[in-house]
């Protein structure tokens, strides 16, 4: 239990973490960029409830590939 404490495990945490965020924001700016439409507009200015819908959906996907391949 004490081993989670030492520097070298909260390094890799924190590590890890950055790389998780770094790649989740990269492929929602990939997937963005692929669809026809602004994914950002359509969310910020114009309130789509349905497009929030998707848009959530996407990033619990990608957030658990990411998590997978960073645990695994």
């Amino acid at each position: 239990m004490h081993d989670i404490l030492t520097p070298a495990y909260l390094i890799a945490s924190l590590v890890y973490s950055l790389l998780g965020v770094v790649v989740f924001w990269v492929a929602f700016i990939i997937i963005d960029k692929i669809t026809p439409y602004d994914l950002w507009k359509g969310l910020v200015e114009d309130r789509n409830q349905a497009l929030a819908t998707v848009v959530a959906a996407m990033c619990l996907g990608i957030a658990i590939i990411v998590a997978s391949a960073i645990h695994g």
